[in-house]
């Protein structure tokens, strides 16, 4: 029996499809998430649904202030047991609270989550982060216009930050074992590199357009009354999958410029 399986069965956990309970069982793998993530004793790490702490053991030698959260019970009793004063436990849905203050995030993600934990990352102040998510997930994070892939998280995660596919890791490094395959990925956050006159309307285009990436970006948007009836715009006989994040911010602005007018 593997270890994690061995504490699968020690603490009685069952893992929840729901919570997508996939835990690594690579020691590798997590060594080189760690090395990714370029942390110094002073940062403050913030690390979401530690599982069985395969990454928690490793950042507890990295630095001093390391804080998870995490909802199971079972397992957020078995990483305070573990790791005692070394962490600060956080106990609740990681959607729902507060995050502290940190400057490097690290976390193996359920793909259940993953697309509001990345944008709620997102709107934080930090420096890096390292994650894990599953490999169709990373792809839309880092896809290019005119891809099936590129998508409302593409522009997201391009408007706020640098995204890097670093490694792909094999479902055969999980237990239980998902049916497909994981991927680290890196954010560095930086300002968007174009200029945005609203980032509301910005983001509405874009959600609005994605929701609806069948239609012509005019019908979408004149559905949703963003524009008028009679606009005349460039790109609206496109599809928003063809238009890069700066393409959109043009629309955008240009749709602004017309609502602010006499």
């Amino acid at each position: 029996m593997s270890e994690t399986g061995r504490l699968i069965e020690e603490t009685g956990l069952v893992p929840k499809k729901s919570r997508g309970q996939n835990f690594l069982t690579d020691g590798a793998t997590a060594d080189r998430q760690i090395a990714y993530a370029g942390i110094s004793e002073s940062d403050r790490i913030l690390e979401v649904g530690p599982g069985f702490g395969a990454l928690t053991e490793r950042l507890v030698r990295e630095s001093d202030h390391v804080t998870c959260i995490e909802l199971d019970e079972k397992l957020a009793d078995y990483v305070s047991n573990k790791f005692g004063n070394d962490i600060t436990m956080v106990r609740g849905d990681a959607l729902k609270i507060e995050w502290p203050e940190f400057d490097v995030f690290v976390s193996n993600l359920p793909y259940s989550v993953s697309t509001p934990i990345i944008f709620k990352l997102l709107e934080k102040n930090f420096r890096h982060a390292v994650i894990m998510v599953q490999k169709e997930f990373a792809e839309r994070m880092t896809a290019k216009p005119g891809t099936d892939q590129y998508s409302r998280l593409t522009v997201g995660v391009y408007y706020r930050s640098v995204c890097k596919m670093l490694e792909t890791v094999p479902a055969s490094r999980f237990n239980p074992r998902p049916k497909v395959d994981s991927a680290v990925v890196s954010l560095t956050p930086r300002p968007a590199p174009f200029r945005v006159d609203d980032e509301k309307l910005y983001f509405r285009i874009t959600e609005t357009c994605f929701t609806h990436r069948r239609k012509k970006i005019g019908t979408a948007l004149k559905n949703a009354h963003i524009i008028e009836k009679d606009a005349d715009l460039p790109h609206l006989d496109d599809r928003i999958e063809v238009l890069s994040p700066e393409e959109i911010a043009e629309l955008s602005n240009l749709i602004g410029a017309l609502r602010s007018s006499p």
